[in-house]
Parts: structure tokens; C-alpha cells; sequence
């Protein structure tokens, strides 16, 4: 969890609020959206918090117009702010402040050492002649943040601190397509930090809450996946690979010859032929299930001491495929259950008649984002 400092000294532009302050990772001062941009849909989410329990106060997904996001960049700001406008308009959010995320893959971050010993404002300074050996880019194209993380396990005269940096294109593509929307960039994050942020809203469907267990993340979105194993419920390992639910809506519309928007539609009200389930859904089960057990092989080779996960949690629209969790704990043999965020919270009327339940799957990002709230 990160979060801006000011005064760059040169470093770049870094980008402000309309009253100046710097937002990369930003500090905020009232209620966050937590606001998720994909090539599918723009999701929408305010939580509000009454002792340990969080609330859903509102809620709302809209399609992204098309080829307004390619990948996990905004091509077209204006029509992304548009899809913004409309979903917090039918949220009926009261917050205009929101929190939205880069992708890992735009990002860079990395634990650098510093003595203990300096003062802030030295330590400013220091990381950021540290960041320059880091960053693969010209220094005033990036945007970058550090958090001090503690005191370094094998020399407590260092301090372990946590370097994130990114172009600073990738925060203005985002900034832009909220000041679109009529609505404030109060913080940007990181989808790691923001998925690591809502593990915390599944750890009671985890053994011992996730204390001492490592438990593999399966988000499947509609153009991409996240794979992601938590130790103790902080992200260890994370990859993103191009796969996801819009190849079973191709398959559907190249089979019974639909339209992209009937096949998305029948994929999810169902109405197809009977040979849809033998014939499309299978397949495409098994190529999820092939891409689990390729990142569970890919994860346990990446580091020394690396073992199974004790628990995948499977995340993302193509968890609501009924039966895609035996599915993948009898090929994979490791217990697989259907990752819910919401499922301790209380939800508004308002946020049930958007139907925040039947998309609860797919809200890790926006509901890591809107936890920055109460940072």
C-alpha cells in the first residue's frame, strides 16, 4: 500500500489534483470509488466501514464503449469518462473521489535498502537517485512513489523500502478518463496491491483467516488473467497472461453464428443449443484449466522453496461457469472454491438491485481500490 510523497526536485511531472496535490498513490481525506477500467467494463463500487464489518453503499457496471481499451491501455479517455459518468450516475454514488489501478505490468516496483538512520526528507532524496539505476525510462516520463516497508531482517542498521514506479502516460490515460466522468483521481494504485487489498475480504473462506497458508488467485477477466500466490496474505508472485472470457463469447458467436453482443448475452442468460455444453463450454473449461495448472508450474519454478498453494480461490466473470471449481481442484488436485469479496459485507437495496451480488466475482480490483478509503 503506497502512497505519494510531494517534491520531486525535478523528477518528471508528477500528477496533481485540482487543488495540486500529488495523487500518484495518493493519500486520501474522505470516502473513495473504487473504480476498475478493463476492456469489458468499467465496475464502480463505495464501501462504507461500522467497526470491523464494511457495507456495499453502492454499485455499477457499464460496458466499456469498444476499442476505448486495448489491453490495459485507455486509447480513447473520452468515451472511457462517458462509461464512468453513466455508472456513477446509476450507482447513485454519493463520493466523486476515486481510486483506480495500473496494471503490474505497468508498473515497477522494487524493494530497495536504505540506512536506517535517515531523516525524511534525506530519505526522499536518496531514493530518488536510487530510482534512476531502476527505471528503464527517462526519468521525466515517470511517475513514482516509495512507502517504507520496516526494517531490513538481516541488518537493522538498513530500513526496507518499497520503490514503485510507472510511466506517468499510464496515470494520465487514467486521470483523464475520470476528469471525463466530472469526477476527482484521488489515488492510483497498483492491481497487485489492489488485489492484496481484497484477499483480506476472502480470508474467511481461507483456513486460519490465510496466516501461515499459500493461496493461488485466479482472476479471470474478460481479455486477461491474473495469477497471483499470497503467503500470509501478501502477494508473493503474480503473472498476467492473454486469456479470458471473451474467447468463450468468440467461440459462441463463430459456432451458432451471433453477433459479439447476443453471444455475450446468451453466455450469460444461457438459451443456446444442446450441444453447447459438450461442444463450446467444455473446451474452453479445460483451457482455464490448463492455464492454472501452466501458472501453478510456472509460480513453483520461479524461486527456491516454492510449494503447492494450499487453496485456489477462482475470481473473475468465468467464475460463475457452475461446476469450474471441482473442475479445477480434480485436474489440478489442490481444493478450489469460488473467490466471494462481498461475502461477509452487508449490501444497500441500492447496490442489490445493481445487481452487485451476481457480479461479486468479478469486484477484486474495484473493491481493493475503494478499501483505500480507509487507509
Amino acid at each position: 500500500d503506497v502512497y505519494k510523497r510531494q517534491g520531486q526536485n525535478g523528477f518528471g511531472s508528477q500528477p496533481t489534483d485540482k487543488e495540486g496535490k500529488s495523487v500518484l498513490f495518493g493519500k486520501k481525506t474522505q470516502p473513495l470509488l473504487g473504480l476498475d477500467i478493463t476492456t469489458s467494463s468499467v465496475k464502480l463500487i463505495e464501501l462504507s466501514q461500522s467497526g470491523k464489518r464494511y457495507r456495499v453503499e453502492s454499485y455499477s457496471a457499464e460496458p466499456t464503449p469498444p476499442s476505448s481499451v486495448n489491453e490495459k491501455a485507455i486509447v480513447d479517455a473520452k468515451a472511457v469518462g462517458e462509461a464512468i459518468r453513466r455508472a456513477a450516475k446509476r450507482a447513485g454514488a454519493k463520493a466523486t473521489d476515486v481510486a483506480v489501478a495500473i496494471s503490474g505490468d505497468a508498473a515497477i516496483t522494487k524493494v530497495i535498502q536504505m540506512p536506517s538512520s535517515l531523516s525524511e526528507r534525506d530519505l526522499e532524496g536518496q531514493v530518488e537517485i536510487q530510482a534512476d539505476q531502476y527505471i528503464p525510462f527517462p526519468m521525466e516520463e515517470v511517475s513514482f512513489d516509495y512507502e517504507v516497508v520496516g526494517p531490513n531482517e538481516k541488518d537493522p542498521e538498513l530500513m526496507d523500502v518499497l520503490l514503485v514506479a510507472t510511466r506517468t502516460d499510464n496515470v494520465d490515460q487514467r486521470q483523464s478518463a475520470v476528469t471525463a466522468a466530472g469526477l476527482a483521481t484521488q489515488v492510483v494504485d497498483v492491481e497487485a496491491f489492489a488485489l492484496e487489498n481484497a484477499c483480506q475480504l476472502m480470508s474467511h473462506q481461507v483456513p486460519d483467516g490465510g496466516m501461515g497458508q499459500a493461496v493461488a488467485v485466479v482472476d479471470i477477466g474478460a481479455s486477461s488473467t491474473t495469477f497471483s500466490v499470497l503467503k500470509d496474505l501478501k502477494v508473493i508472485y503474480t503473472r498476467d497472461f492473454n486469456f479470458g472470457g471473451q474467447q468463450l463469447t468468440e467461440e459462441i458467436m463463430r459456432t451458432y453464428g451471433l453477433s459479439m453482443e447476443d453471444a455475450g448475452r446468451a453466455k450469460k442468460q444461457g438459451g443456446l443449443p444442446s450441444n453447447y455444453q459438450p461442444e463450446v463450454l467444455e473446451p474452453f473449461i479445460d483451457d482455464i484449466t490448463q492455464q492454472v495448472s501452466r501458472s501453478l508450474q510456472f509460480y513453483l519454478a520461479s524461486g527456491g522453496g516454492r510449494e503447492q498453494p494450499d487453496i485456489i480461490l477462482v475470481c473473475g466473470g468465468c467464475a460463475n461457469i457452475p461446476g469450474i471449481a471441482d473442475v479445477i481442484s480434480s485436474r489440478v488436485g489442490i481444493p478450489t472454491e469460488i473467490g466471494d469479496p462481498l461475502g461477509q459485507m452487508k449490501i444497500s437495496s441500492k447496490a442489490k438491485s445493481q445487481g452487485v451480488n451476481k457480479d461479486a466475482t468479478a469486484l477484486l480490483t474495484a473493491c481493493g481500490l475503494a478499501l483505500r478509503s480507509f487507509d
